[in-house]
């Protein structure tokens, strides 16, 4: 099965050509907080964003609690922290989420989670959430991948540091399952992301080799790699979104706040409103300056029957005359009538030797 190059999520449409679908992340940035929780859901509507997604986990589903050094935390801006706790604090209880998708629902922008087990895909299933993220981290679940591909609804994978044999891998299991609406992120599994890190060239690569939508799940605190990703043919930008970040929590150092999250959305339509489509030839803006181009003129005044010569017709502006690619078939011609300086030269001009061309060099 071929995987589909545009699909639907809700009411949006993905896929190159559509406007860029953008996702709020809200991941931890709660606080705990439920009346939180729902504040940044109107944040993201009131930022442009066509989407809020959750993350659908407990500690107890994606670790254990234990004291050995295999399971602190290094080398990242959660140093010293013991997995289970950190996944403790940052989880968003489930028996909230039914009230933030009706919330969502409500005032019209789209809510979906990434699911971390299968538990959680049921639950996400009850609340009929229109599309699932597997979270890079997770891609080589296959009961994970097995499970969300069961739901028969929309998979959004990021890639993380996927080698392009795990990303192969990743799909094809959704394929075996009968899941063709498939997109694939770019995600720099880096919290900030650095901007030499995120390589966003790869989105375009990604197009290339697996056929299917792609974009950019973005760590950054910038707004470049949204928008060169969009300018090189992602169709999708995820990001995290805070109400401040000095309210601190575990994600809030590489989240954008409300305005920020704003200004990013509006660059990435400025960027598609100038990417525009292929067109060749003039626009509806600069159609009328095309009277500024050359075209041929009757510079002299020719009398009927004159010849017309390169002392008596030149190309020059404006483009009220002929096109002056045809300055040579007009030169040794003879005029149909007396043509005043000035006059912009048009076919019906020219007659003898090139009358007898004009049907053939004449443009249609």
């Amino acid at each position: 099965m071929q995987l589909e190059t545009t699909f639907e999520i809700g009411n949006a449409q993905i896929g190159a050509g559509n406007p860029t679908f953008v996702i709020a992340e809200i991941s931890a940035n709660h606080c705990g907080n439920l009346k939180r929780a729902i504040q940044l859901i109107y944040a993201a509507k009131f930022a442009g964003a066509d989407a809020v997604k959750l993350q659908t986990y407990t500690a107890d589903t994606l670790t254990i609690d234990c004291e050995r050094p295999e399971f602190l935390i290094k080398g990242t801006i959660w140093d010293g922290q013991k997995l289970y706790d950190l996944y403790n604090e940052a989880h968003t209880p489930w028996h909230w989420q039914p009230e933030l998708k009706a919330k969502a629902d409500e005032i019209g922008i789209q809510l979906f989670s990434s699911p971390f087990d299968s538990s959680a895909v049921r639950f996400l299933q009850q609340m009929d959430v229109p599309a699932y993220k597997i979270a890079s981290f997770e891609i080589g679940d296959v009961d994970l991948l097995r499970a969300v591909a069961q739901t028969g609804k929309p998979v959004i994978v990021s890639t993380g540091m996927a080698e392009p044999e795990e990303i192969e891998f990743a799909i094809e299991t959704l394929r075996k399952n009968d899941v063709t609406q498939i997109a694939l992120l770019k995600c720099t599994s880096a919290y900030p992301a650095p901007a030499e890190s995120m390589n966003v060239r790869t989105v375009r690569a990604m197009i290339d080799q697996f056929g299917c939508p792609c974009g950019l799940s973005d760590h950054s605190l910038d707004h470049d790699a949204a928008v060169a990703s969009v300018c090189l043919g992602g169709s999708i930008i995820e990001k995290h979104l805070t109400l401040s970040r000095d309210d601190g929590g575990p994600d809030a150092a590489f989240s954008l706040e409300p305005l920020e999250f704003a200004e990013m959305v509006e660059r990435v339509r400025a960027a598609e409103r100038v990417l525009g489509k292929v067109q060749f030839g003039s626009s509806d803006s600069d159609k009328s300056n095309r009277v500024f181009r050359r075209s041929l003129f009757i510079v002299e005044d020719v009398a009927a029957g004159e010849l017309f010569t390169r002392e008596n017709v030149r190309s020059i502006r404006p483009g009220y005359g002929l096109e002056p690619k045809f300055f040579e078939q007009i030169i040794g011609g003879r005029a149909t009538r007396d043509l005043k300086r000035g006059t912009p030269l048009a076919w019906d001009h020219v007659a003898s030797r090139e009358s007898k061309k004009q049907t053939s060099i004449r443009p249609h």
